[in-house]
C-alpha cells in the first residue's frame, strides 16, 4: 500500500505539471499567434532585439541592453523518482518462511503431546 500511495502522489505531481505546461502552452501559442498577425507585436520584438528601420537612428546605453527582453519560459522537467517498495518475490518468499515456521512450531506441539501420551 505504501508504494500505491507513493505512486497516487507522483501521479497528482504529474498531472499539476500537465496543467502548469497546458497554462504555457496556451500563453506561447498567443505570443506565436501575435508574431504571425500582428505588424505591431513585430516590430517591437524587433526593437527590443536592436533591430530598426533604415534610416533610424538609435541611441543605446550601455548596461540597458537586456532591460526589454522577455525571457520565455519552456516549463520544467519533472522526473519521476523511483518508489521505494519491497518486491512481490521478497514478500512470497518471507510468507514460505513464515509459513514452514509456523508449519514447524505446530508439527512440534503435536509432536510433544504425543510424546507426553
Amino acid at each position: 500500500m505504501p508504494a500505491y500511495n507513493y505512486l497516487l502522489s507522483e501521479r497528482e505531481l504529474q498531472w499539476e505539471n500537465i496543467k502548469t505546461l497546458g497554462v504555457l502552452n496556451e500563453e506561447l501559442e498567443k505570443t506565436r499567434n501575435n508574431l504571425i498577425y500582428d505588424q505591431e507585436t513585430i516590430l517591437i520584438h524587433a526593437r527590443q532585439m536592436g533591430y530598426g528601420f533604415e534610416n533610424e537612428r538609435f541611441i543605446r546605453i550601455v548596461g540597458l541592453s537586456n532591460i526589454n527582453s522577455v525571457p520565455s519560459a519552456t516549463g520544467n522537467v519533472y522526473i519521476a523518482q523511483k518508489p521505494d517498495f519491497i518486491l512481490d518475490k521478497h514478500i512470497k518468499i518471507a510468507a514460505l518462511c513464515i509459513g514452514f515456521l509456523v508449519f514447524a512450531f505446530l508439527f512440534m506441539l503435536e509432536f510433544i503431546e504425543t510424546r507426553s501420551k
